[in-house]
């Protein structure tokens, strides 16, 4: 049986959302959008992904709300914010089922104190925000020495640019 182009015969939520983040390197493209990378060529050089491939991506999450350009830069929307459960809850997963030591770390900035997999403070009990959130590397992350991954491994609060 031939494989569909779409999920649009598909009743189901989780398809409709498929069809907006389920295309391969569009959740890493999201991800780096939370990490502050804003720039086609901080996309292009820390996702290592062909140029047409990674125009496409950004056009289609632009078109679909996700992300908007802001002069050279691509922004999360408020819908594109929506996505950090997904994105954190995804990578915790494959952390805990894929890798031996967690990539990246994520500390509520007001308690300094990190979030667990449910995305809850481990202090305060709070579900926190990205925007209250701070990056740090982690045991995990590898030693890329392109210049987004360099800027990455120091710590920063999520959605704030990075400039290289």
């Amino acid at each position: 049986m031939a494989l569909g182009k779409d999920y649009a015969a598909q009743d189901c939520s989780l398809a409709r959302a498929l069809e907006v983040v389920g295309e391969r390197w569009t959740l890493l493209i999201v991800r780096d959008a939370f990490y502050g990378v804003r720039r086609f060529s901080d996309f292009l050089v820390h996702l290592d992904i062909p140029r047409a491939v990674l125009s496409a991506r950004l056009q289609s999450l632009v078109d679909a709300g996700v992300l908007v350009k802001d002069g050279h830069d691509y922004v999360l929307t408020e819908m594109g914010k929506e996505l950090w459960p997904v994105v954190h809850t995804l990578a915790r997963w494959a952390e805990d089922h894929l890798s031996a030591e967690p990539c990246r770390v994520f500390v509520h900035l007001a308690c300094g104190t990190e979030i667990g997999p449910d995305g809850r403070c481990a202090s305060c009990g709070r579900h926190v925000a990205p925007d209250e959130l701070e990056i740090h590397a982690g045991p995990g992350v590898r030693r890329r020495t392109d210049p987004v991954s360099m800027v990455l491994r120091r710590p920063h609060r999520l959605l704030e640019p990075i400039r290289t």
